[in-house]
């Protein structure tokens, strides 16, 4: 990249370039609806096209099967455990609480299982925009300050909470990162939808 600031990471630069072009030129949402559904119509080719360098890094991840597992599943209930409690700690809403437990999928995921437990689904979209939004500008940041510096761990963390958001950083990092983190992201979303509404209730 010419300019490796975080903030110069092109969803975070998009997302804030789109936002205040559609507030200067007084355009609603509703109005605004038929680009999107064009550009989500798109992110099924782009998160198939991911699953190459998953492909070509195949070998590097069996390796490291059992300790990615692993990572996979604390990293995963780590993330609806603390989110829930923080929410809880800062006396927001049950409603809200649910929502936020489902912040670190992808965006389908996210809604169908913030309904199981009583979520808000379009509550659900925002926190998964910022989720991924955050972890892709300060992700890479944070672990670097971290003193992790090894791809398979980077690209492991990102897709862990950042889900296609934050792949997409990961995938700029390089090949490994990006394929760990894309494998990551969808095995996340499979143990979210496995283990949250049977550990959602405890919380």
């Amino acid at each position: 990249m010419r300019f490796p600031s975080p903030f110069t990471t092109p969803v975070f630069t998009s997302t804030a370039a789109v936002i205040v072009i559609l507030l200067l030129m007084n355009v609603s949402y509703e109005e605004y609806t038929p680009a999107k559904d064009i550009m989500t119509f798109l992110l099924g080719p782009a998160t198939v096209a991911l699953a190459l360098p998953l492909y070509h890094n195949r070998v590097v991840l069996m390796e490291r099967l059992v300790p990615t597992a692993a990572g996979l599943i604390v990293g995963t209930i780590s993330t609806i455990v603390s989110s829930v409690w923080l929410s809880a700690a800062l006396g927001l809403s049950e409603t809200i609480q649910a929502t936020s437990s489902v912040k670190a999928v992808t965006t389908p995921v996210a809604i169908e299982a913030a309904v199981i437990i009583g979520g808000d689904p379009a509550l659900a979209a925002a926190f998964v925009m910022t989720a991924g939004i955050f972890g892709a500008v300060c992700g890479p940041l944070l672990l670097t300050m971290a003193g992790i510096q090894d791809p398979f761990s980077r690209g492991l963390g990102i897709g862990t909470v950042s889900h296609g958001i934050g792949t997409s950083q990961a995938v700029l990092e390089g090949p490994v990162q990006g394929a760990v983190s894309s494998a990551a992201m969808g095995f996340a979303s499979i143990i979210t939808a496995l283990v949250l509404p049977w550990l959602y209730p405890l919380l």
